[in-house]
């Protein structure tokens, strides 16, 4: 009998539920199970289906919107095509370039240029005042010589005696200072301590003499120093570019002057000036 029974069915429940409690509650949930597996199946189904039919429609949207970019970008590119085969602008015709004519001086002007010429004279047609003047500037000559100040003489018409005094004028030229060289905050290939970062930092810490003013006040952090380091390695100007303490500042410029040469920076295949930044930690013991 129980080969001929759904058992699903209503009849399949009472079969095991005959003579017990019914109103326990276990009985309605065996009866009402088929109709909620079935939903279950029906939800799950649609559920996919929905899904489904998303993923469908985003695909669809996309291609529509790739076929529609395609037929944007065709459509650009005939009118390009046409705006190309418009017909050529003409050529503006070539300015001619106009040759100033040679500016014609005035005949007054052409007139006044002449060719200094010598006139010789007798002996007899020199005016004595041009000897006098000749025989003064000789003497004036002599005085010149001999001394920078000396008397001229007076003149006929105020009597007053003019003194003259020769002046020597020295043109200072200025002095032209070379170009500073480029200092390069990066290049191809960067400074580097002998050793590398380890040994720079073991340098640091083996070298590092802590202030006692320093020590007393309880200060301590990280004081980042900026140096150049040369063309031959060595390290040239040393600035403090964040500062923790006066004391501390002074103390990591110190160390840092005190470095030995560095393998010097390179910028196209040639040494260059490079600027090398530094952090030099201070800690006090047991904080």
């Amino acid at each position: 009998m129980a080969r001929d029974v759904d058992l699903s069915s209503k009849e399949w429940t009472d079969i095991i539920f005959e003579g017990r409690n019914k109103d326990y509650g276990a009985y309605e949930l065996r009866s009402t199970s088929v109709a909620r597996h079935n939903k279950s199946v029906i939800y799950t189904l649609l559920g996919a289906a929905l899904i489904v039919g998303l993923a469908l429609s985003f695909v669809a949207v996309q291609n529509f919107i790739a076929e529609r970019s395609i037929t944007d970008a065709g459509e650009q590119e005939e009118v390009l095509v046409e705006m190309a085969t418009d017909e050529p602008e003409p050529e503006p015709e070539q300015q001619k370039l106009e040759q100033p004519e040679p500016e014609k001086l005035p005949e007054e002007v052409l007139n006044s240029i002449k060719m200094t010429e010598l006139k010789i004279e007798a002996d007899e047609n020199v005016r004595k005042e041009d000897e006098i003047k000749s025989e003064d500037e000789k003497k004036e000559t002599e005085f010149t010589a001999g001394s920078k100040d000396f008397d001229q003489g007076s003149n006929q018409k105020g009597g007053d005696i003019s003194t003259k005094k020769d002046e020597i004028i020295v043109e200072e030229k200025p002095v032209v200072k070379p170009e500073p060289e480029q200092i390069f905050t990066s290049v191809e290939q960067m400074p580097e301590f002998p050793g590398g970062h380890a040994a720079l930092l073991k340098y640091l810490n083996s070298h590092i003499q802590y202030p006692p003013q320093a020590a007393e006040n309880g200060k301590e952090g990280k004081v980042v120093v900026q140096f150049v380091v040369e063309k031959d390695g060595h390290v040239g100007e040393v600035k403090v570019i964040r500062s923790v303490d006066k004391d501390l500042d002074r103390e990591a410029v110190r160390v840092c002057k005190t470095l030995p040469k560095f393998t010097p920076g390179r910028q196209n295949g040639q040494p260059a000036r490079v600027w090398f930044t530094l952090p030099v930690t201070f800690k006090l013991q047991g904080s």
